[in-house]
């Protein structure tokens, strides 16, 4: 009895043992179970937060900064403040998205040394945001700024502004700076003496300008820019600013060779503007410098202001009419435009452009993009010019109204011609009817 009594404890003792065993290694199953459903956020390493808030907009960012010590810190990182947009409205009078104000206070604060590549956005266009933009611009004199862009989404706000205020805000990030590469201040009261001070201080930097639509500056003050800053590769401005010393500056042996020249030629005054003439010397020196360069020209003109333009070969590449533009033009570029890449017409009239196609095929060997808007072309003729060009037309926009019915060909079979010379399948667009 005695023994087994002893067997039977021993028995008890080893399950109790077992129990206890499995109960442990039941409870470490669950620990690792919880933390692998609940991982220690706080303990993240501080670069996958710092790759995540990149990702994030600014306010969701600073909401984020305040769940533990190790985020906030992270908020603060210097990598972190290099790129930044700010975006400026008036809550009053607008629902757009903008930069909460005690936020841009901070910014300026505690990291406006640690911007670089830095943009303004004024989203209601309104003379107030763009104000507010200027006071921070004047507020950065702590940083090194590589980019800079202003930037109005509806209509030219800063040229609201009086023009000694905007000069003022944007000569501190001139000076201050000292390795600007890029600047973007399209539709600004910028001016000469102001683009002296940014040549003085950042010439040896500078390699994209964007300056169209700015009346203050003069043809002597961008040939100031060009003959200083001989790294510059991209140069956006007004036809009025063109001159052939400006192209013979950009063809000097010091000069880098140009990659991207845009031209903007725009009247706002029927009969009231006078285009001067280029002389062909000049372009021919610039081509010669600069062989591979894109020449993009945008013209908003009246067709009685087209008589300067396309009298002589032009080595413009990107080429767009954004008014009405006369048969007797679009002849002319056939004529006159041999390294054209792309072409866009979003009017013409009632007069079908057949010939002027059939000749632009012809000519323009490197023809690779079309876009044609309220214009007309028979349907035969519009065949042959994709057959002209055959499949180097990688871009074909043509609005179904564009192509006339004929003899040969009606809407619906044009769409498999077109497609067997492109050698894939196109139709053409259509205007929604919502």
């Amino acid at each position: 009895m005695k023994r087994g009594r002893k067997i039977n404890e021993a028995n008890s003792s080893s399950s109790e043992e077992t129990t206890e065993k499995e109960s442990k290694r039941r409870r470490v199953i669950d620990e690792k179970t919880v933390a692998v459903q609940s991982p220690d956020w706080a303990n993240l390493l501080q670069d996958i937060i710092l790759q995540v808030f990149q990702y994030l907009p600014l306010l969701d960012r600073a909401h984020a900064s305040q769940v533990c010590r190790s985020w906030n810190q992270v908020f603060h990182m210097p990598d972190l403040w290099r790129c930044f947009e700010f975006e400026l409205n008036q809550p009053a009078t607008s629902y757009l998205r903008a930069t909460h104000p005690e936020l841009i206070k901070q910014i300026i604060k505690r990291h406006s040394n640690h911007l670089q590549y830095v943009s303004f956005k004024v989203v209601d266009s309104s003379k107030e945001s763009a104000e507010a933009a200027c006071d921070i611009l004047s507020q950065l004199v702590n940083c090194s700024l590589k980019t800079l862009g202003l930037i109005s989404t509806a209509r030219p706000s800063f040229m609201d502004l009086p023009k000694s205020h905007f000069i003022s805000a944007l000569t501190v990030v001139f000076v201050n700076s000292k390795s600007l590469s890029s600047l973007k201040i399209d539709d600004t009261p910028v001016d000469d003496p102001s683009l002296k001070v940014l040549v003085a201080n950042n010439s040896d930097t500078l390699k994209l300008l964007k300056m169209s639509s700015c009346p203050h500056v003069s043809p002597a003050g961008i040939l100031c820019v060009a003959d200083q800053c001989h790294g510059l590769r991209e140069l956006a401005l007004n036809y009025h600013l063109l001159s052939d010393e400006l192209l013979l500056a950009l063809s000097s042996e010091k000069h880098v060779r140009l990659e991207h020249l845009r031209i903007d030629v725009v009247s706002e005054n029927p009969g009231q503007t006078q285009f001067h003439t280029i002389q062909k010397s000049s372009w021919d020196a610039f081509i010669k410098h600069s062989p591979k360069v894109n020449l993009v020209m945008y013209f908003f003109l009246y067709e009685e202001e087209f008589d300067p333009f396309f009298r002589y070969e032009i080595p413009v590449t990107h080429l767009y009419f954004g008014r009405s533009v006369s048969k007797d033009v679009l002849g002319r570029v056939g004529m006159t435009c041999p390294r054209l890449v792309e072409l866009v017409v979003c009017a013409n009239g009632l007069r079908p452009l057949d010939e002027e196609l059939i000749r632009i095929a012809e000519r323009c060997k490197y023809l690779s993009a079309v876009g044609l808007g309220e214009c007309e072309v028979s349907c035969s003729a519009f065949v042959e010019f994709v057959k002209m060009c055959g499949g180097r037309l990688s871009q074909l926009s043509i609005m179904e109204e564009v192509l006339i019915p004929d003899q040969k060909y009606s809407l619906e079979q044009i769409h498999w011609e077109v497609s067997k010379h492109l050698g894939r399948v196109w139709f053409p667009d259509m205007m929604p009817t919502w």
